[in-house]
């Protein structure tokens, strides 16, 4: 298995995409870097190669381990790559970041009621580009 396998479908076999198709959409969108550089879907990896993947809020930094273009268990998926400290740091202080901004954020006491609702509403509409 040493010839490789297109990113797009290790991608999809790592189980970082739901699907190969926004495997693609996200490589070709610049979101996956291969050894720093943009690469197009049909680059193929092979081991030993350093992805940047960028999903959302999420980013992780990944050495290729091992070649995959099927979709297996979840188990076999984990073991195609290995994350690297920076990267496991990274987005351990990211989801720290992002909770304490949920902390600080204000919480209703209760729900809303449907006046209370249409007031807001109203509100919001009256006040669109002062906010």
């Amino acid at each position: 298995m040493s010839e490789g396998a297109r990113i797009d479908s290790w991608l999809w076999a790592a189980r970082f995409f739901k699907t190969r198709s926004l495997a693609k959409q996200a490589i070709e969108g610049g979101k996956v870097q291969v050894d720093g550089a943009k690469a197009k879907p049909s680059k193929a990896v092979q081991p030993g190669d350093v992805l940047d993947i960028r999903k959302g809020d999420q980013r992780w930094t990944v050495v290729v381990e091992a070649v995959a273009s099927k979709r297996g268990p979840a188990r076999v998926a984990e073991s195609l790559y290995r994350e690297t400290e920076e990267g496991v740091a990274a987005r351990q202080q990211s989801a720290e970041q992002k909770r304490l901004a949920r902390m600080a954020a204000p919480v209703p006491d209760h729900k809303p009621s449907k006046k209370e609702r249409r007031d807001l509403q109203r509100f919001r509409r009256n006040h669109e580009g002062e906010l």
